[in-house]
């Protein structure tokens, strides 16, 4: 099993504050920190503004050493597939191949509409086709060329550099979908991550990729399987009270029976019921990104009672 912090810092976050959370991830033992790839916050004043995914990754990158680094996920109206390919590889250049690339259709109209970013209807296929992008620039061998012509996209005799440092860069995919997301992971993905599902969703999920899997013939066991669920930490229900009501929440809201709630032995008990699923990566989701604190409760307390 492998735990990653995962942040929203659209909601409120520098840079400054992203560093701390990474870098006490790092010390205190967590596989990644993963960040959302937003420009407006949905909740609140999103005080101080957004950060860029990418730009905040590359800084990341320089000051860390261990920690692996990626998004969860990168919307593909934000940026041209070719575009993106030189970004990701340069961040894993950057930090010795740490960088994990995750990518989805983007759902989040509002944003777009902010900062006067197209919000295509048909975002799957643009999907689909900066799936096939990236992932060609990064195979097509050193000193050869790569063209590509789409729906949506064309690329002419692309010079197919640079080169990431990993072969391949992880690829993540998510999402609840019952045939395109299936398809497409099965396709192109490392990990497939079955979003913040109810317990009654997570074997429906997994099954269906299984047979996406099956219907190119790929095993399925070479798919990392992970979730991502808000998660509040604590010693005892008054710590826990306190953090969600940083974020607005009451205890009984966060206690809903599905987020990641409480101490040690509560996680743990929480992450070993995902492991009996086949869930091999856990993201512990933290929406406060001014609590380095939580992160520190959770790589210190809990993290050596967890499943491994």
């Amino acid at each position: 099993m492998e735990y990653c912090v995962f942040t929203e810092p659209h909601l409120g976050g520098t840079y400054g504050d992203q560093l701390a959370y990474a870098q006490v991830a790092e010390r205190t033992g967590f596989t990644g920190y993963f960040r959302s790839d937003h420009y407006l916050s949905g909740m609140g004043d999103g005080l101080p503004g957004p950060t860029d995914a990418w730009t905040t990754l590359a800084g990341l990158a320089r000051e860390t050493s261990r920690i692996r680094l990626g998004t969860l996920v990168s919307p593909v109206t934000f940026r041209h597939p070719a575009v993106l390919a030189i970004q990701v590889a340069q961040v894993d250049e950057m930090s010795g191949g740490r960088v994990e690339l995750g990518l989805g259709a983007g759902w989040f109209e509002r944003e777009h509409q902010a900062y006067g970013i197209p919000f295509p209807a048909k975002r799957f296929d643009h999907l689909e086709e900066q799936l096939e992008i990236v992932t060609g620039l990064w195979s097509t061998p050193v000193g050869g060329s790569y063209s590509f012509t789409g729906a949506n996209y064309r690329l002419d005799d692309a010079p197919a550099l640079p080169k990431p440092v990993q072969s391949p860069v992880p690829v993540i995919i998510g999402g609840g979908g019952p045939r395109r997301t299936p398809d497409l992971v099965a396709r192109f993905a490392t990990e497939y991550n079955v979003g913040f599902p109810e317990d009654h969703q997570i074997q429906e999920r997994i099954d269906n990729l299984h047979r996406a899997c099956e219907r190119i013939g790929r095993d399925p066991a070479t798919v990392r399987l992970s979730l991502a669920m808000s998660t509040f930490a604590g010693g005892d229900d008054a710590e826990v009270a306190r953090r969600a009501a940083r974020i607005g929440k009451s205890l009984d809201e966060v206690r809903d029976g599905t987020n990641i709630v409480g101490g040690p032995d509560e996680i743990g008990e929480r992450v070993a019921h995902y492991r009996s699923f086949g869930i091999e990566r856990v993201y512990f989701q933290l929406l406060d990104l001014q609590d380095a604190d939580h992160v520190d409760y959770l790589g210190i307390e809990v993290l050596p009672h967890l499943p491994r």
